[in-house]
């Protein structure tokens, strides 16, 4: 896994073999910080990384200037391995162990100026997760939130609907939660 920008641009951690995941690929990854250059100001955002994986966004968010970055994976090696990686370059992520789905539904939880998300394709849950971030007031107003999906999903219709973008079989939809008046 390699950090494609930022301050730890360049750094390179092995992912162990037997880590069952489909990691952001570094073409998607690379067009997706390049959207968000234009729309976001990296060092004013906390951000919420969900299904975190090997970390790989966490880090580049950090990696770019997030003043807090808050990593939540259930999978007990992943969560090892991003903590391994945050120690490595003493970087603002909090890592969790953690069910994001149930943290996203938790009581009187943090906002944040930015989400992604990245659950498994297959998720029974995934066409919910956008209503359990805007249903449990997860993002602050004019916030952004970000989710990974297969070409099967459409959220064009969401009330918050952004833009959706598609990289090869990587989809990111992007919603605003508007700013409030």
């Amino acid at each position: 896994m390699r950090i494609i920008g930022g301050e730890y641009r360049s750094r390179r951690f092995e992912v162990p073999a037997n880590f069952k995941l489909r990691p952001t690929t570094d073409f998607a990854k690379e067009n997706l910080f390049n959207v968000l250059n234009n729309l976001i100001d990296f060092e004013e955002t906390s951000a919420l990384d969900l299904f975190s994986g090997t970390g790989s966004i966490s880090l580049e968010l950090a990696s770019r200037g997030c003043k807090e970055v808050i990593s939540v994976e259930k999978e007990n090696a992943h969560y090892n391995f991003i903590s391994k990686c945050v120690k490595v370059l003493n970087a603002p992520i909090i890592p969790l162990k953690g069910d994001a789905l149930k943290y996203l539904s938790s009581l009187n939880g943090p906002q944040f100026d930015l989400i992604f998300a990245d659950p498994p394709y297959d998720l029974k849950e995934l066409e919910q997760i956008p209503a359990l971030v805007f249903d449990n007031h997860r993002l602050k107003p004019g916030g952004m939130f970000i989710l990974e999906h297969s070409s099967k999903n459409n959220f064009k219709s969401h009330p918050y609907f952004m833009q959706q973008r598609e990289y090869g079989s990587v989809n990111f939809t992007f919603f605003l939660l508007p700013e409030q008046s």
